[in-house]
């Protein structure tokens, strides 16, 4: 299972993000009804072209990897000593 995130939208066309760091510019009628920026789309990646067609969104994926952002901000949030920063 491969895993992408809407970035952004831009006219009729979606930036879409990949795990790997890949973007895609992507016609914005060629994915899910509803996704907007932020939307995790789940996909069965083969070799050759993406079928974006066949992308589903993931709702569940989306609020596991924004509790993991959050568990992370708070980690480094409470070991932030505050104050300026001395170089």
């Amino acid at each position: 299972m491969t895993y992408y995130v809407v970035d952004r939208f831009g006219g009729e066309t979606a930036v879409v993000v990949g795990d790997d760091g890949q973007g895609f510019d992507v016609p914005v009628g060629s994915l899910p009804r509803g996704a907007k920026e932020g939307t995790v789309l789940r996909l069965d990646a083969t070799k050759g072209a993406i079928d974006w067609s066949r992308a589903q969104i993931d709702n569940a994926e989306r609020d596991r990897r924004l509790k993991a952002a959050r568990e992370e901000l708070d980690r480094l949030s409470t070991s932030d000593p505050g104050g300026d920063i001395v170089l």
